[in-house]
């Protein structure tokens, strides 16, 4: 009579797969990336274009920090859209915080919705929470100045550097 399975084969096969894949696994670093060189900084988003004429706009203050971004998302809205405790007569704050990654002209921010001090932010309250998810084509860039389109608006986001940081890499 013909086996179709063999014990110590079998073990033998299974062990191997185990082997390979364990082999093909690393841990992420426990050190943050260096991050692009020309972002690294403090830069600040004066105003929009028509920005008299918009309903709402917002304005954005990044730092980039090695592999770490911070946002401060100023918006104002001419339209109350909600509570006025949280809207504050149609100007408000909000921040994220996360990572980047820069591939061909495309910057790509992931993180999440902070509280003032970039602690996360829980669920409910004013504004946003959770996910910050956003990706931007980098269009012009100079020593001093940044242009990035985002994907999900048609209003270009238009970058003066404050201050030039150097990144440190850091344990995390």
């Amino acid at each position: 009579m013909y086996r179709f399975f063999n014990l110590p084969c079998f073990l033998l096969a299974a062990c191997s797969l185990l082997l390979l894949a364990l082999s093909s696994c690393s841990f992420n670093p426990n050190y943050q990336r260096k991050g692009s060189d020309f972002v690294q900084g403090e830069w600040k988003q004066d105003s929009v274009e028509r920005q008299k004429m918009l309903v709402s706009y917002s304005l954005n203050d990044f730092k980039f920090s090695c592999d770490s971004f911070y946002v401060r998302i100023a918006s104002v809205s001419k339209v109350n859209y909600g509570s006025d405790t949280c809207m504050s007569k149609g100007h408000w704050l909000e921040y994220a915080k996360g990572t980047y990654e820069q591939k061909s002209d495309t910057l790509h921010l992931n993180g999440f919705f902070c509280n003032p001090d970039y602690s996360l932010k829980k669920e409910g309250g004013c504004f946003r929470f959770g996910a910050y998810d956003e990706r931007f084509v980098v269009s012009a860039k100079s020593d001093s100045g940044l242009v990035l389109l985002p994907f999900s608006s048609t209003m270009a986001v238009k970058l003066r550097l404050v201050k030039r940081v150097a990144c440190v890499v850091k344990p995390l």
